[in-house]
């Protein structure tokens, strides 16, 4: 695959190359006319499969969660110092889930027990990209493209937003939950691909990073009466007919950036803005889900579904060297990122499962790619080693997990949204290296099946500065079946 980057640049040369097409994208995008929606072959309207699902979530385990010491155990190996680091394959045992086939690891006991409602996929299979870096990596998952694009590519959930529009015509069709957009490394990278791209302002994401205080996003400005509020808006309406630099903004994205200013002017108003206040949730349902930001996201989601959001993101955040991203301490930190992740999930599942709309929500849990010990990337990769300390045995605890990027094989979770229960898909290699080797499924057709749960034909085109843009690559992208009901 022709990534656009030589990989034998140095990361950072990369990286600055990497964030240059990015920022040309974005220009280019405030320039697109409104793009249009294409017909089919014969100039009739794209046959769009049968809805499983009129919502989704996606609980994103940003930083790369490893598969053998999460949902695809492999042979466990206790820390000992002086074992060989090529002999480690999983850090934790493995547990029993509520379904025969179906092992975890130690840590999960509660999704455990919620595996008869969804459907595991072990044989997720992601790119190389030339050089794996996890911003390229979530850029790609999240817009189904390989950066570097000419146009700024739009989210999945904002293909959501498009396409199927707000559920709610008062709650935001398309939400982030949990992911700081300032202050953080990669920030930059991050905002490349939390956007409506080309679609325009109006659906683009109602970015959420602390779920606790959601709710102080959809007040107005404390002391602000409401015609002052009023008066406000209507002088960034003028501002932007007036606008001198009108010639770098299209007419259309103008327009979407008003449109967005509507959408938000009617959620302040309105009554179901109290589906953003977690302090309002009884306080035994509350506790199930306070183990941590991402659980208080994951509260936060079901709230936002319940009152007609479209698309929910809750991410567990993305921080070099943070949580998911384990280049040292894999053991330890697996501990406390279980922890935060087990019961809301599940608790999050059976909620849903109780008010009678699991059946209508799709629940994804997906990373950008899996961890290895010993291997970068894949078999015969030229990646370069992203590790701290390669060691080839055992001296310190933070040795102890899984430290490496590895593309081969990873793990899927989805509950819900017309996926069958208690289902494991696809399998990997039980022996090193663990490449999916049964069912293979790409990002592609993930995609693609997500798309057609709710409702929307991969081979959905818009026409974008004369050509056709699909929301997977070519439209080529095909769901797999097997996992519906």
């Amino acid at each position: 695959m022709n990534t656009g980057f030589d990989p034998s640049l140095p990361k950072t040369e990369i990286r600055r190359q990497f964030l240059k097409s990015l920022a040309a994208a974005s220009a280019a995008a405030m320039a697109v006319r409104e793009p249009r929606l294409l017909l089919g072959a014969d100039r009739e309207p794209i046959d769009h499969p049968r809805p499983t699902a009129d919502a989704c979530i996606l609980l994103w385990m940003g930083g790369g969660m490893a598969a053998p010491d999460t949902f695809d155990p492999k042979r466990y190996v206790p820390f000992e110092v002086g074992v060989p680091v090529k002999d480690v394959e999983s850090t934790f045992p493995q547990i029993d889930t509520v379904v025969d086939n179906i092992k975890i690891t130690q840590g999960l006991e509660n999704i455990a027990q919620v595996m008869d409602r969804g459907t595991l996929i072990r044989s997720h299979v992601l790119p190389d990209l030339g050089s794996i870096l996890h911003s390229r990596h979530q850029y790609h998952w999240h817009t189904g493209y390989v950066p570097p694009q000419t146009v700024a590519c739009p989210h999945i959930g904002a293909w959501m937003a498009r396409v199927l529009g707000p559920r709610n015509p008062v709650i935001p069709p398309f939400i982030t939950i949990g992911q700081r957009l300032e202050g953080v490394g990669e920030s930059e990278e991050l905002k490349a691909f939390t956007t409506a791209g080309f679609f325009g302002s109006e659906f683009g994401p109602m970015v959420l990073p602390y779920p606790e205080v959601a709710a102080q996003s959809v007040r107005p400005p404390k002391g602000m009466e409401p015609g002052r509020f009023d008066n406000r808006y209507k002088l960034y309406q003028r501002l932007i007919d007036q606008n001198p630099h009108r010639e770098f903004m299209s007419d259309y994205q103008q327009q979407s950036m008003l449109r967005s200013m509507d959408n938000a002017y009617r959620l302040l108003s309105s009554k179901d803005r109290a589906a953003f206040d977690i302090s309002l949730e009884p306080k035994d349902s509350y506790a199930k889900y306070n183990t941590s930001q991402f659980g208080q996201g994951c509260l936060l989601a079901r709230r936002l579904v319940e009152a007609g959001a479209r698309f929910v993101e809750v991410t567990t955040e993305y921080v070099p060297f943070l949580n998911w991203d384990t280049h040292a301490n894999g053991h330890e930190t697996l501990v406390r990122m279980k922890k935060a992740i087990d019961q809301p999930i599940a608790q999050l599942v059976r909620d849903l499962d109780e008010r009678g709309l699991l059946d209508r929500t799709l629940i994804v849990l997906a990373s950008e790619f899996s961890r290895d010990m010993i291997m970068e990337g894949k078999p015969g990769s030229t990646a370069n080693d992203q590790t701290t300390f390669p060691v080839d045995k055992l001296q310190e605890m933070k040795h102890y997990g899984q430290h490496r990027h590895f593309t081969g094989g990873s793990c899927v979770l989805m509950f819900g949204g017309g996926i069958k229960r208690g289902l494991l898909y696809g399998a990997s290699a039980n022996e090193r290296p663990f490449v999916a080797i049964e069912n293979p499924i790409s990002v592609m057709d993930l995609h693609a099946t997500v798309l057609s749960a709710m409702g929307i034909s991969p081979k959905t085109a818009f026409d974008i500065e004369g050509r056709p843009f699909y929301p997977t690559e070519d439209g080529k992208g095909k769901a797999v079946s097997d996992l519906f009901i």
